[in-house]
């Protein structure tokens, strides 16, 4: 396909046939766009059907199974998904007509189907088409999980935990958050500019920004094509960031002439605005496991203009003694099982297993045991994840007090801002942020303080 001129269907198509092969859906979809380079209203179609279709994947094949005889894995890759993506449009867009969403399938299927495809993919669409109305979802008085595994697009063991944890209308409120698109947010390179001075620029160039909510220095942006063809992004005036990964850094309040230890940093976001909030002095360390990694940290570093970060490939559960007492605050904003951040994944819930958090919780807690040791006597600890189990945040934390009782818990409200809190947890020391609170990814974070003298009082 490197040749063709694709438009906004196909690309889609080859993004869940890479899917299916094992890419990561941002990742593909990112490639196909920047290889064929479709307009923006193609752009933007593209994105909801692949996203879409991946979001709804346990709906759609459910719905599809009443309408083919053999089952759809029986089915080539090629054919499975271009029935995917036309019972989507079916089935979720209404501002597609029906006719128009069969014809288009049916001409992949002539393209990419084998003999014969194009009038089975008609037949089966124009079916779905047809008696779309009749489709009978479970009664979620009768089978509340089922009624919500197929209503909302989610794995049968995430909704039966996020039952019992939540309740039935919060878990409706949490599923329907993870299948709406995700804002475009950025931070502002305050070493560079003002936020209201980034905010003129963006919109010389032809972009909507707006202010976001709780973070000082993000901006929610609307009408571009792509962030690398601004001259603002090209430039270093703001790095892309989820507002709910900008409050973390502002959590450990580093001061100018800080050490901060950024464990499993990269590529850098939190770093580079560590950097920000220490005017690029003192020193950032960020570790990481993974040398390409470390190297798109440096490339971030690079364009952003901050010098007072360095790079070091380590197992951060597993970090050198030199280290030892030598952070003013140290981050661990830890590898968890990511269920905060769906909506921005659309593809990682059907990867996901209950089974792998226990596994993340122990990887966890070594981290946090390793990093402990680096932070000096009346240092800052900051502990955060991007998901939303007990397990992997307040139970993480609370464990690990209990293992060093050198630690305390100290209160949030002073750092963070105010009307986050909806669970009057941040007097505690600790902030859970959900997916359906703001529009915002779903968070955790932590502040522990190192028993000791403070030398530097303001941290």
């Amino acid at each position: 396909m490197g040749g063709l001129v694709l438009k906004a269907r196909e690309i889609a198509l080859a993004v869940l046939k890479a899917v299916e092969e094992g890419a990561y859906a941002n990742i593909a979809l990112d490639q196909f766009l920047e290889r064929h380079r479709p307009h923006k209203l193609d752009r933007a179609l593209a994105t909801e059907l692949a996203y879409g279709v991946l979001r709804s994947l346990n709906t759609l094949d459910w719905v599809l199974t009443s309408f083919v005889r053999q089952p759809l894995a029986a089915q080539t890759p090629w054919v499975r998904n271009i029935l995917r993506l036309g019972a989507y449009q079916l089935l979720f867009m209404d501002h597609i007509p029906d006719a128009a969403a069969c014809h288009e399938a049916v001409e992949l299927a002539k393209k990419y189907g084998h003999p014969g495809a194009d009038k089975f993919v008609n037949a089966v669409l124009r079916n779905v088409a047809r008696r779309k109305e009749e489709v009978v979802y479970p009664d979620p008085a009768k089978d509340p999980v089922a009624a919500i595994a197929l209503r909302h697009s989610h794995p049968i063991w995430l909704v039966e935990r996020w039952l019992r944890e939540f309740g039935f209308e919060e878990t409706v409120r949490l599923c329907r958050a993870n299948n709406r698109m995700a804002p475009n947010t950025v931070r502002t390179n305050t070493l560079r500019v003002t936020r209201e001075e980034l905010c003129r620029i963006l919109r010389e160039e032809g972009v909507q920004a707006a202010a976001t909510r709780f973070a000082a220095e993000g901006l929610e942006l609307k009408g571009f094509v792509s962030y690398r063809q601004l001259a603002s992004f090209q430039g270093g005036l703001f790095q892309i960031q989820d507002e709910s990964s900008m409050l973390v850094p502002h959590a450990a309040a580093p001061v100018p002439g800080n050490r901060v230890l950024d464990a499993c940093g990269a590529p850098g976001g939190k770093a580079t605005h560590f950097a920000q909030l220490i005017k690029d002095t003192g020193e950032v360390l960020l570790i990481d496991l993974h040398p390409h990694k470390l190297r798109l940290a440096e490339e971030n570093c690079r364009r952003l203009g901050i010098t007072c970060v360095r790079t070091r490939a380590q197992d951060a559960r597993r970090l050198s003694p030199e280290l030892n007492g030598w952070a003013d605050v140290a981050l661990v904003d830890a590898p968890c099982s990511g269920l905060g951040v769906l909506r921005r994944r659309p593809d990682a819930r059907w990867r996901k297993t209950a089974g792998q958090i226990p596994g993340l919780v122990r990887l966890q807690a070594a981290i946090l045991d390793s990093v402990a040791a680096t932070v000096r006597p009346g240092g800052v600890l900051v502990y955060s994840t991007c998901t939303v189990t007990e397990e992997e945040n307040y139970a993480q934390v609370r464990d690990f007090v209990a293992r060093h009782p050198d630690y305390t818990l100290e209160d949030l409200r002073p750092f963070l801002p105010a009307g986050l809190d909806l669970r009057d947890t941040m007097r505690h020391g600790y902030l859970q942020v959900m997916p359906h609170d703001f529009s915002m990814d779903g968070f955790f974070v932590a502040r522990l303080r190192k028993r000791g003298t403070v030398v530097l009082a303001s941290i």
